[in-house]
């Protein structure tokens, strides 16, 4: 479920305040006891340590930190050449959508890139797909970005949506990160 819009195509992170720019890194979260610590209860709308084997977590961070921006769960989905992303969203203090306040601007087109990086490494050119949350996003993701109405998968959902690999790599292109491999 993508949770975000894409609000400024930046390479690195800007801190809202002063515009100053951030580098980031991405490290994959597969402890179940960090994952814990990112719940609905702490304002990121879903349990992060209740994903099944096969999704894995990366986690959007200030280089050199462990000062997480944004999670991003991914699946591998041969039978559709594609990365599936299961749920994206950015650390609350970052979330305009749900609180009205914004830290970082950059970190929804991070996680973006990030799945279509994962989905390069698998052999499926940069392709993905995932469930907007509402018909707004929904919308947004099409009109802004060439998403498509993607009516496969299950369970059926009104608002999914597929980024092809031509839309994809334009996205890919802005936003750096480094990914040293790092694991928790």
């Amino acid at each position: 479920m993508i949770t975000f819009k894409i609000d400024d195509l930046t390479p690195c992170l800007k801190l809202v305040e002063t515009g100053e720019i951030y580098d980031t890194e991405v490290i994959r979260i597969k402890r179940k006891s960090v994952l814990q610590k990112f719940n609905s209860r702490t304002g990121w709308y879903c349990n992060w340590s209740k994903f099944e084997e096969g999704i894995d977590v990366y986690a959007l961070v200030l280089k050199g930190t462990f000062d997480i921006q944004g999670l991003v769960a991914l699946e591998k989905n041969d039978e559709q050449n594609a990365v599936h992303v299961v749920w994206g969203c950015t650390a609350p203090e970052n979330n305009i959508y749900k609180y009205g306040k914004q830290k970082f601007k950059g970190v929804g087109g991070h996680l973006l890139a990030i799945a279509g990086h994962k989905s390069l490494e698998y052999g499926f050119g940069g392709y993905i797909y995932a469930e907007a949350m509402d018909k707004e996003l929904f919308d947004y993701y099409i009109n802004e970005f060439g998403a498509r109405a993607f009516p496969y998968g299950y369970p059926p959902h009104p608002y999914r949506i597929e980024i092809t690999e031509k839309a994809m790599a334009p996205i890919m292109e802005v936003y750096n990160y480094d990914d040293n491999g790092e694991e928790y």
